[in-house]
């Protein structure tokens, strides 16, 4: 079996599901989730469950005896030998090949964020994130307005913990105003009648910070849960402008036009030493100001 850790957010449970969905697929073995991770985070939820995904979730003896954490898995642990299941750590965020190549039982324990590990089976891969229920009310409004505009653009704002946890920040940072006004006016001068349309966690901090180029509309952010459903409004652009952010990266990622452009920072951790050179796709631009 191939059993893939489950942590963090969307965008990094949407890249570890895809990881260990392609190892399925190419192995050939059942696909299980690792959610021991997911039961003691007291900031995060299992999010994944938005969409159509595939495989069971791992039970607590196929897991390495690390990650069991519940007072029933300290009990199997004293009273088993470890899961028989060998565990793959990954090394960097480098793309790492022999990964790929694995066709035995395996329990992998990384973030895995590049397509590389998972382009083989990209349409796959976006069915499964199809979501399960219909948008909401708000949501299929919003999704009408992406529809009817000529050239529609997302641009994605990330604020939120980036801002106010001193750890993501000092790992992270933000991107500037400065330069989404340059990668909004790349985009306008190369999109005829190109829409914006501004997600954020912060609308009001992106209404008093972007600067107006072309036709601007504000998303409000929906505080139910079903981020799956703005990711999807994001894919339903023709193309976009993302944050350093893998939330964004799959808004763009989702969206299945051969002719989309997409414009990511060129720098996507504040320290150079995190090595992002596999990160965004080739395809895509990165843009430094």
């Amino acid at each position: 079996m191939i059993i893939t850790r489950i942590v963090g957010g969307l965008g990094n449970q949407m890249f570890q599901y895809a990881a260990g969905r392609a190892l399925s697929l190419a192995s050939g073995q059942p696909l299980k989730l690792d959610l021991t991770e997911m039961d003691r985070d007291k900031l995060r939820a299992l999010q994944l469950d938005q969409f159509n995904i595939k495989g069971d979730i791992a039970s607590l003896d196929e897991v390495p005896a690390r990650q069991r954490n519940s007072i029933f898995g300290r009990i199997v642990t004293s009273v088993k030998n470890r899961s028989r299941v060998p565990q793959r750590v990954e090394k960097s965020a480098q793309f790492d090949p022999a990964i790929s190549l694995i066709r035995e039982p395996v329990h992998l324990s990384g973030y895995w964020q590049t397509e590389k590990y998972f382009a083989d089976y990209a349409d796959i891969i976006r069915a499964d994130f199809s979501l399960k229920q219909p948008y909401s009310a708000e949501r299929q409004r919003t999704l009408t307005m992406i529809a009817e505009a000529q050239s529609p653009v997302s641009v994605h704002v990330r604020r939120g913990d980036y801002v106010t946890n001193p750890t993501a920040n000092s790992i992270h940072g933000t991107c500037e105003p400065e330069w989404y006004a340059a990668a909004m006016q790349n985009m306008a001068s190369k999109i005829k009648d190109a829409t914006f349309f501004v997600f954020s966690d912060d609308p009001q901090w992106a209404r008093q910070n972007l600067a107006t180029i072309g036709k601007m509309t504000f998303i409000e952010p929906q505080s139910d849960g079903r981020d799956g459903e703005d990711m999807h409004l994001m894919a339903a652009c023709h193309s976009h402008i993302i944050a350093n952010s893998t939330f964004s990266w799959w808004g763009a990622w989702l969206n299945p036009r051969a002719d989309k452009r997409v414009i990511a920072p060129a720098r996507w951790f504040r320290s150079e030493a995190h090595d992002n050179r596999d990160l965004v796709p080739s395809v895509w631009e990165r843009l430094a100001i």
